[in-house]
């Protein structure tokens, strides 16, 4: 059996077709951007070298599919992911999953929150997540099956309507708070979902993806379902890793106006929380590939990877830990 598995979260930041067009405010890129956009995407899979990558900011799975034949360690891994509607007047970003470990089911995309969650009345899309939530069962081993499920949730653009712009501090501030509100209730949907899951399953659940917030904001809180039962929480992968030097300490997946933090996470069931007696596993280590954030390559992602080293416990894993 395989001892370590390791998870990755990976936002590739607006992988389209060069020529896409995909927001007002930026140029489609040219036939020479996207061939190194490629080239460095399919470097940095490999670099990672996970089992398991939840990918984010996927404008086209055919560009996506491209990267993971550039590479030397996925050609031959599952890639699932669905393309936006063709019909769509412009491309929508959406997230995707790369395994190397074999499916122990269909994957299943949701962009439908739960039943019971939803916007306040007049929002727009009051009834769906910003980019759909996908859903795949992997088998870890043997007998393991894992629900890793991808998430991207909404940012913190500020949610303009009808033209308005930033210059009135109070058309801003209220634009914020409707940004703020979609992503509370995306986490709110993601919580039922994860919670679901849990009892319809009953087997460990991780979660990878961009929540657009750190680790111990509300709505990431809300996620992790901090405050509700044991077997209902999701836990941070950097707080369970077995050794942590506080001291060279350098993880963060985004640099933003000088401030450096982490909005990336890799979310854990209890099942993976070496201190609790009935875990499959423990955290080893949890790392942040980031170099080309202070490097502003710029062919490569605005968000740094975080990979997560998982060892899986054998049979014997008591008497390892108790010395004998």
């Amino acid at each position: 059996m395989q001892q370590e598995i390791r998870f990755a979260t990976f936002n590739v930041f607006n992988l389209a077709p060069p020529g896409a067009r995909l927001y007002d405010n930026l140029l489609p890129s040219t036939p020479e951007e996207y061939e190194a956009k490629i080239a460095w995407t399919a470097r940095q899979i490999d670099l990672l070298d996970a089992d398991v990558i939840g990918f984010q900011e996927i404008f086209s799975q055919g560009a996506l599919r491209e990267a993971l034949a550039r590479t030397r360690k996925y050609r031959d891994a599952h890639h699932i992911g669905f393309d936006p509607d063709p019909a769509a007047p412009r491309l929508t970003p959406s997230v995707a999953m790369v395994s190397r470990l074999p499916l122990a089911g269909p994957a299943t995309p949701h962009l439908l929150f739960p039943p019971g969650v939803a916007l306040p009345a007049g929002s727009r899309d009051a009834d769906r997540f910003t980019r759909a939530v996908i859903h795949v069962p992997v088998a870890v081993s043997p007998d393991c099956i894992v629900d890793v499920v991808v998430v991207h949730l909404k940012s913190r653009r500020p949610d303009y309507r009808n033209g308005d712009t930033g210059e009135d501090a109070q058309v801003y501030a209220m634009a914020c708070l409707r940004s703020l509100v979609r992503r509370g209730t995306e986490a709110v949907g993601l919580r039922v979902m994860l919670s679901n899951l849990a009892k319809a399953n009953k087997r460990p659940r991780i979660v990878l993806g961009d929540f657009n917030d750190v680790t111990d904001s509300v709505t990431t809180g809300i996620v992790q379902g901090i405050g509700g039962p044991l077997g209902d929480r999701m836990f941070d992968a950097y707080d369970l890793q077995r050794s942590q030097d506080r001291m060279r300490h350098v993880g963060f997946s985004c640099m933003h106006e000088g401030h450096y933090s982490t909005i990336d996470h890799i979310l854990l069931s209890e099942d993976f929380n070496g201190a609790l007696p009935n875990a499959i596993g423990e955290v080893l280590e949890v790392n942040y590939l980031n170099d080309h954030l202070v490097l502003a390559l710029p062919e490569a992602s605005d968000h740094g990877q975080v990979l997560a080293r998982i060892r899986l416990f054998d049979e014997t894993h008591g008497l390892i830990d108790a010395g004998v």
